[in-house]
């Protein structure tokens, strides 16, 4: 018997992920849940999808076996712990939780309800990552230094569009702004993922715009930073370097630019990849299928560098075999709690702060 699997959430995001979803051969019957009756409609029409739900309360109270949470970001940890509560197995979009404590709760919740959780990470499963676990775990850097990953994305390039999107006709300038390291996952999963360690201290600096239209004291969250970089202690000994900068001159990128060891390095440098020993670098060719997908999957990965159908996937088999899916709960906070101690420390003039942690899964 297949999969009853319900997505949640039917905006344009949530919509790149149906298509993926209803093609798998393992989900026998999907189901569309979204509050906006016009957007419901059209999604249901667009994929061609009978069953639908009004709101969150009602496709809990179904019997379907899994939600896929792909809603507001400040929505994800509470949306996932009623849907646990409602013994759902749950996928949410990034990031899993919006606060400190909402990541207490989340992982309270994963743990006494025993169902697969998994977070929707997109670099986890970016191919350039993947091939850097692999040399990583096969000893090739010798002992790991240091890494940088950034995420680049200017306010100017949609972000101004998805808060006037998100907030609909109520939509004001106290909606602007934001906290940049309050979405980290993007550049800290790279570190997270390759070294399979987690943040144990962190000391940020913030970049303040004169003058800024958008990040201003007079918002929702009153933040006045606009690009944060941070120096992450890793508990396997290494640093990491994480920007995350929404006032930036660049086209954009969710990229790991520098990976140093003790016996060798790899880079990113004007698109080419390198891999560097002491005796020089030399270009890397980097597969873009490293794992196996099934063919209707395959075809057409989806965006975030492909990323899209192998989340689908994981998720699928994980509920399938009770796997536990990368990334699980216990990573996916490791993603994004150190993002909330930056700014704080950013706030206090770039102070070096403990980050907590939740321990690793049960065995």
């Amino acid at each position: 018997m297949g999969i009853r699997l319900g997505v949640v959430g039917c905006g344009a995001f949530g919509s790149s992920f149906i298509g993926l979803f209803k093609k798998h051969p393992a989900v026998s019957r999907l189901a569309l849940c979204d509050l906006s009756p016009d957007l419901l409609r059209r999604r249901a029409e667009q994929h061609q999808v009978s069953e639908t739900y009004d709101s969150l309360d009602a496709i809990c109270a179904s019997d379907l076996d899994a939600l896929a949470i792909i809603t507001q970001h400040w929505m994800h940890a509470p949306q996932a712990i009623q849907a646990l509560a409602a013994g759902k197995h749950v996928y949410t979009a990034v990031p899993a939780a919006w606060t400190l404590e909402e990541c207490d709760l989340l992982v309270d919740a994963v743990r006494r309800s025993g169902l697969v959780y998994m977070n929707g990470e997109t670099t986890w499963f970016r191919a350039e990552a993947d091939y850097l676990r692999r040399r990583h775990a096969a000893g090739d850097f010798g002992r790991l230094i240091s890494l940088d990953a950034e995420y680049l994305h200017d306010v100017d390039h949609g972000l101004r569009e998805v808060a006037q999107r998100r907030f609909g006709p109520g939509w004001t300038l106290h909606h602007s702004g934001g906290v940049p390291m309050h979405y980290p996952s993007h550049s800290l999963a790279f570190p997270i993922s390759i070294t399979n360690s987690r943040v144990t201290h962190v000391s940020c600096h913030g970049f303040v715009l004169p003058g800024d239209d958008w990040f201003r004291a007079d918002t929702a969250t009153g933040n006045v930073i606009s690009s944060e970089t941070a120096l992450c202690e890793l508990a396997c000994g290494a640093n990491a370097v994480i920007r995350e900068y929404r006032r930036v001159g660049h086209p954009g990128a969710e990229r790991i630019t520098r990976v140093l060891g003790t016996e060798a390095s790899y880079e990113e440098a004007g698109g080419t990849r390198l891999w560097c020993s002491k005796q020089g670098c030399q270009p890397v060719s980097i597969p873009a299928d490293f794992e196996p997908l099934p063919a209707a999957l395959a075809a057409d990965k989806g965006g975030h560098g492909g990323s899209h159908a192998y989340l689908v996937h994981e998720f699928v088999e994980c509920v399938r075999t009770g796997r536990l899916p990368r990334p699980n709960i216990w990573q996916a906070v490791r993603c994004c709690a150190p993002g909330h101690v930056a700014h704080e420390s950013a706030l206090r003039d770039g102070e070096r702060l403990p980050v907590p942690d939740w321990g690793d899964p049960p065995a």
